[in-house]
């Protein structure tokens, strides 16, 4: 079975994670959206609603879960025996941030680590700048699933 863990904080969830994850699903026989906790970051988003928002926008998809983790990421894939990571990248100063991570990854656990490009309709959404729309009282609705909820 080809497990693929998809990590990150969701904060929220956006269009561009729905494009990686709905491209990625031919890919593996699971995926395993992975909330990350990480009590030093200061969410806009409960852990609990961002975790809702994902298992909405995916609830008729059989191959996807959705859990929540502390620690490593390597160290989670390792726990629910996933043999990789996908990631998502957006241009190429994510690709030097994460291929980094990824050789690290591979170093220390022998995952590997998948890349998808995002799609040219998405690849200028982050979370950060729909949090940032969202705190201006502007309108994110274009960018994130109809599962999320403002």
């Amino acid at each position: 079975m080809k497990r693929a863990v998809f990590p990150g904080s969701f904060d929220p969830i956006t269009l561009g994670h729905v494009d990686i994850i709905n491209r990625a699903i031919p890919l593996f026989d699971e995926i395993v959206i992975a909330i990350g906790v990480n009590a030093k970051k200061n969410y806009m988003f409960s852990l609990e609603e961002r975790k809702r928002f994902i298992e909405n926008a995916f609830f008729a998809e059989d191959k996807i879960s959705v859990e929540t983790y502390k620690g490593l990421t390597v160290d989670y894939c390792k726990e629910i025996n996933a043999d990789f990571i996908l990631r998502g990248l957006r241009n190429p100063a994510d690709f030097e941030f994460e291929k980094a991570i990824a050789q690290t990854n591979r170093k220390l656990s022998g995952i590997e680590t998948v890349f998808l490009l995002t799609s040219a309709e998405t690849s200028f959404i982050s979370s950060s700048i729909v949090r940032d729309i969202v705190r201006n009282n502007g309108d994110a609705s274009s960018l994130i699933p109809d599962s999320v909820k403002i």
